[in-house]
Order: C-alpha cells, then structure tokens, then sequence
C-alpha cells in the first residue's frame, strides 16, 4: 500500500509542486463547486498510478489543485464507491494519497436519503456521527503503523470545531441547516421501505453509499473531518418510494449554492 501511496504523490508532485493544507471530495452533483477553486493544475484520475476511475454519472473524475478562500486546496472531482466494484481499500486510496500531499483537514460531501421525517428535499445536514455497521470498514486488514493505529478512536469522527464553524457560517448567510447521524450503505441500490425504517430504528437522520470509509481512513491518519450531505429524496415518506438517480443529481444541482457558500467560508475559516 505505502509503495502506491508514493507512487501516486510522487507523479502528481511530478506535475503540481504546491502543499494543499484541505482535502475537499465533492458527491453526486456537486461538481460545480469546483468552479470557484482558482485552479493551479487539473489531473485526470486516469492519469494517476493506481487510482481508480470514476464510473457514475455527476463525478468527473479528476483532481483539481488551486486555491480557494486564501488556502491551498486539492479537490476530488467525484470519488470511488464500493459498489462500483472496486475493494474498500481502492475507494478511499485518494484520501491517504491527499494525506501525504499535505493536507490536514478533510471536507466530505455526499448526496444522501433523508431518514428523519422533519427533513424535505434540498435541506443541508451537517454530519455530527455515522453509523458504519451496514458497510465495509476499510481498516479491516493487516494494518500499517506508519498511517495510523490498529484501533483508532471514533468518538469524534466530525470534529466539533469544524461543526461549530459551519453553523456560524450559516447562521450569518441565513441558511437553513440540519445536523444529524449519516448511515453508510453499500448501495447500488437505493433503500426499500423496510430498510428506511430499519434505518430510523437506528437512530439515523439520513442514509447514503459513501462518506464514513473515508472519514474512517482519514481518522486512522490524523485528519481533522467535515461532511456534510445534501437532502435529495425522502423515500421513507413516499408511498411508492421510487427514486431515481437523475433526481438525486438535480435536488443536488438546486441546494449547491449553499452548499457552496458553506464550504468557501469553511475552507476561509480554517
């Protein structure tokens, strides 16, 4: 693993000599917010030793180094999934590559389910904790110290200053924000009923395919964690429950203004 973590950062030091100080991995639909990082260098996934590509519609599948809000940032223009067919390990390898580049906070982003019946389409919800138990832990395996312990402590896996931070931010530009648990499943599906309310029995707020192995990874390395996910179906209040993947990507497109505004101000306020 070390040997491809090196290999990956020493071709994309090859091309970009800048230390980016924040991670930013943008979910299904929220490509635009790379338009307001003043791009330094752009690098396709597929250019990159051992990285996966990117197969689902909303993520581009490319690293975009620049600045943004005064800091030097690395932006994942769409990420990796486990049902895409890739191992755990594979999905979250971007985020111990964005490690050794130098950043020191991670932002997280997805398009996700809402699970709590207060939530409608549209709504942001700052991630406070996961529930990691219906997906696979990329820390399962041999175990490597120089990243990280064998048992790494999740009590605060969204760090509370970076939660407090966000919500001024919001409070300020009078934008609505929830704040709840985010349930990871493997997907490709999206949830049944039964599931739903599986879900809400947890004590789930919304329920989504990606997210906590990342921030898992990135606490086994010392990274502090944002996320935040955009509300784009509540299919636990939907008779039918039928959802599609075309309007997930446009209940993102309409919440990205917010969203961006949250994370710019975020990023400036680091």
């Amino acid at each position: 693993m070390m040997q491809k973590i090196n290999e990956a950062v020493a071709y994309i030091q090859s091309l970009y000599q800048g230390t980016p100080a924040v991670g930013i991995v943008l979910g299904s639909g929220l490509g635009n917010f790379a338009a307001e990082i003043k791009a330094e260098k752009e690098i396709p996934y597929g250019d990159i030793p051992h990285f996966p590509v990117s197969t689902v519609e909303g993520h581009s599948g490319k690293l975009i180094f620049g600045e943004l809000g005064g800091k030097k940032v690395v932006a994942m223009a769409g990420r990796f999934h486990f049902y895409e067919g890739y191992t755990m390990h594979e999905c979250v390898f971007p985020i111990r590559v964005m490690k050794f580049l130098g950043i020191k906070t991670l932002l997280l982003s997805n398009a996700a389910g809402g699970v709590n019946r207060k939530y409608k389409v549209g709504d942001l919800m700052i991630i406070n904790d996961h529930i990691s138990q219906l997906t696979v832990n990329p820390l399962i395996g041999p175990n490597d110290k120089t990243m990280g312990p064998r048992f790494p402590d999740m009590t605060e896996p969204y760090k509370k200053h970076l939660i407090a931070k966000a919500k001024t931010i919001a409070a300020a530009a009078n934008i609505k924000v929830q704040e709840g648990v985010y349930v990871a499943v493997t997907g490709p599906t999206f949830e049944t009923k039964a599931e739903y309310l599986m879900i809400e029995t947890l004590g789930g707020d919304a329920v989504g395919m990606s997210t906590v192995p990342e921030c898992i990874v990135a606490n086994h390395m010392g990274l502090d964690v944002f996320a935040m996910s955009v509300i784009t179906d509540v299919g636990i209040r939907e008779e039918e429950n039928v959802i599609t993947h075309e309007e997930v990507l446009e209940a993102a497109k309409h919440a990205e203004p917010n969203f961006t505004h949250i994370f710019k101000e975020l990023v400036a306020a680091i």
